[in-house]
């Protein structure tokens, strides 16, 4: 078989560490993915619906790198276009590859089914730039290097990039790359480099130092960076929910997860009070600063993916990496010292009625102290990102969440990308009911992949995140029940293939989570039965800060 530039944009995913993309089959995507079949390092996950593949192609990238997803042209890739946009909020690198109709048909403006009709062939391409760092509609003469030109952006962008590929195209005969692609370039000028160490050592020197990291230290690849500097200089660091498990919880120095004005005291002294704060790759949003209540320190040193900011004077182009490395030497040269951190309260034990019905606080508590090293754990945006945030993770696990985009159902299907990127870790679903019931489905492709996450679904009769900010008893909160435990076998589930439990009580839940460190070979479904007005101290907070915006 002839090498064709289908083979060509295979083998520059597979170089960037890809080894499975998502996607549904349509009649023009299809010739490309008997080349994914064939392809002896990429393997085809169809998924059951593009959006769930969009969902599960960021999950894949948190875990691996980089993430790639197929659809079919108008009605594929529209269906994929909530989880692109998501991706491009929360810098998740993903490569959307979109079979389209051939040029000549194209050409002659025919009425093609999954169209319009009005023979214009680039209204969705038009639509993907608004959510993609690069697009390319692809040509027999330029495929090849406009397929490296997007791919390079997408990687050193952290965000997704779209392909439109032609029928006729994709078989295009064309030669393998002839050498790798270059994506790790030199994007920090020495002029930079120089006038921001300069204006540092002024702003540090003797001085007590905190640090507060957010998701693009991990987006932009500085975690090794970070934590060179924390480990060298021992200063105190805190994450916002968006970028938990960052850094190691278990570190004495982590003073806790920062969220404004609802922070733990010792975690507000330590960011809020500090004589500097070096804050890398933050983001503040308003559901993880409780209404962008933040309080930061007048000398606070900003540290951006590429550009740097003290006071008014803006140093760029500065990469993230190189910016927290010059931070480290001129610490280290400059006598930069740790701020004192507050003694971490001891915590008070609390006596559980062990038979009482759970409540969200002591789930949670439970939950967290069940978790073990190198578990990936993926909590939907309700009662379950806010009641795990605050909790402290063990050493070298991953806490996924979408607190930016928050996109109802993200977190099933991107248990299934984050899953398959990393098959040897625990995966730990944490769902609530209404979420559950948009993207289900995948329960059957986490079967099929033969992946055994943990999914703990609480069923709280609806939006119970809805119902703290507005409309605790309206209609609209409320949905259907259905019943959990049938749900595995209607995807094809065996006995030998699914553990069920139904839980309602401390030693309930005690006793499944037993139960489950002792079977790795399976899935385990374990749902959870909560009142539906009860939240996590943190939601109730963060939700009455929301309502108040929304009031306004």
């Amino acid at each position: 078989m002839s090498y064709t530039v289908s083979d060509y944009l295979l083998d520059r995913l597979a170089e960037q560490g890809v080894t499975e993309i998502f996607g549904v089959p349509g009649d023009f995507n299809l010739q490309f993915l008997d080349h994914i079949v064939e392809h002896k390092n990429i393997s085809w996950v169809g998924s059951a619906n593009e959006l769930n593949a969009g969902y599960s192609a960021d999950g894949y990238s948190r875990v691996r790198g980089l993430g790639a997803l197929v659809t079919t042209y108008g009605v594929g890739e529209l269906s994929a276009i909530n989880a692109i946009a998501g991706s491009y909020a929360e810098h998740v690198p993903v490569v959307h590859i979109v079979g389209a109709p051939s040029k000549e048909n194209q050409a002659n403006h025919l009425k093609m089914h999954h169209t319009l009709g009005d023979g214009d062939f680039s209204h969705f391409m038009r639509m993907a730039q608004e959510v993609s760092c690069a697009v390319a509609d692809l040509d027999h003469a330029t495929a090849t290097a406009e397929i490296d030109r997007v791919i390079r952006e997408v990687i050193i962008r952290r965000r997704p990039g779209y392909l439109l590929l032609s029928t006729d195209v994709a078989r295009v005969e064309t030669t393998p790359p002839q050498e790798p692609l270059q994506t790790d370039v030199a994007l920090s000028s020495e002029g930079a480099q120089k006038a921001f160490r300069m204006a540092l050592k002024e702003v540090i020197a003797g001085k007590e130092v905190s640090v507060l990291a957010d998701l693009l230290v991990h987006r932009m690849g500085a975690r090794e960076q970070l934590n060179n500097l924390l480990k060298e200089t021992g200063f105190p660091h805190a994450t916002l929910m968006w970028g938990k498990t960052l850094v190691d919880e278990s570190d004495a120095q982590f003073a806790g997860v920062y969220a404004g004005v609802v922070s733990d005291h010792r975690t507000r002294d330590a960011i809020e009070n500090t004589e500097v704060l070096i804050s890398a790759g933050v983001e503040f949003t308003d559901s993880t600063t409780a209404g962008f209540s933040q309080k930061l320190p007048q000398n606070t040193v900003h540290i951006r993916p590429q550009s740097s900011r003290i006071g008014n004077e803006v140093f760029t182009p500065l990469t993230i990496k190189t910016a927290l490395e010059i931070v480290l030497d001129v610490a280290r040269e400059y006598g930069a010292k740790p701020y004192p951190l507050q003694k971490e309260a001891e915590q008070q034990s609390q006596k559980i009625d062990m038979s009482a019905p759970l409540t969200q606080d002591i789930l949670w508590d439970l939950l967290s102290g069940e978790l073990t090293p190198g578990n990936i754990v993926v909590a939907d945006q309700g009662t379950s990102f806010f009641g795990m945030a605050n909790r402290k993770f063990p050493e070298s696990s991953m806490f996924i969440g979408q607190p930016l985009w928050g996109s109802i159902g993200y977190s099933l299907p991107a248990m299934l990308g984050a899953s398959i990127a990393d098959r040897e870790s625990r995966g730990i679903l944490l769902v609530g009911d209404g979420s559950a019931q948009l993207t289900i489905q995948e329960i059957g492709t986490m079967l099929r992949e033969k992946i055994n996450p943990v999914i703990i679904l609480i069923n709280n009769d609806g939006y119970t995140v809805e119902r703290a900010i507005h409309g605790p008893q309206q209609p609209y909160n409320d949905i259907h029940r259905y019943q959990w435990d049938l749900i595995p076998a209607a995807f094809g589930a065996g006995k030998d293939d699914v553990l069920l439990f139904k839980v309602q009580t401390a030693q309930e839940l005690l006793d499944a989570c037993r139960i489950t460190n002792e079977t790795r070979d399976r899935m385990v479904f374990m749902e959870i039965i909560m009142d539906k007005d009860d939240v996590p101290q943190l939601l109730n907070d963060v939700a009455k800060a929301l309502a108040r915006a929304n009031s306004q």
